[in-house]
């Protein structure tokens, strides 16, 4: 049973990680459009290394590219790290720093369509937005109940 513990403590540990990362809608009802103020938008939040951005958008009419500062404060979508048009775009935050959103629409990004985040290595605390998956308490208390389950097993052996 000792040589089971670390791994239930491993398999704990990755559950409150999960539960911990936050599904952010990019703003909120509106979505991504034209005459929402993205930048007031993400000043009143925080973001974390695992969280999500959703856009929701009209396919075709706008895109979610993501760029460099510079590419930013030009508003140019030139040797951007992602160009979506599809009218829903999920970006995980994988990595620390900050990262910067505009619309690659002629004249959208110049009237406001961008924003920029600074992500954390820590996680947010943010809430995941309506409609997202959510992981109950019941549902990690019964996937760290099998797990402890399998790891007996496995100490038996």
């Amino acid at each position: 049973m000792a040589k089971a513990l670390p791994l239930v403590a491993l398999l704990i540990a990755g559950c409150a990680a999960l539960a911990s990362a936050a599904t952010i809608t990019v703003g909120d009802s509106q979505g991504w459009t034209t005459g929402v103020d993205y930048t007031s938008w993400a000043s009143g939040k925080s973001f974390s290394v695992g969280d999500k951005l959703v856009f929701n958008y009209v396919s075709k009419a706008h895109t979610v590219t993501e760029v460099s500062k510079s590419g930013y404060d030009a508003c140019s979508g030139n040797n951007n790290l992602l160009d979506d048009d599809s009218g829903s775009t999920t970006v995980p935050l994988n990595t620390p720093g900050t990262h910067y959103f505009i619309c690659n629409v002629p004249g959208h990004c110049s009237d406001g369509m961008k924003f920029a985040v600074t992500v954390s290595a820590t996680p947010s605390g943010n809430t995941p937005s309506a409609g997202a998956p959510q992981v109950s308490a019941a549902a990690m208390a019964s996937v760290v109940a099998a797990a402890a389950g399998a790891a007996i097993k496995l100490a038996l052996f």
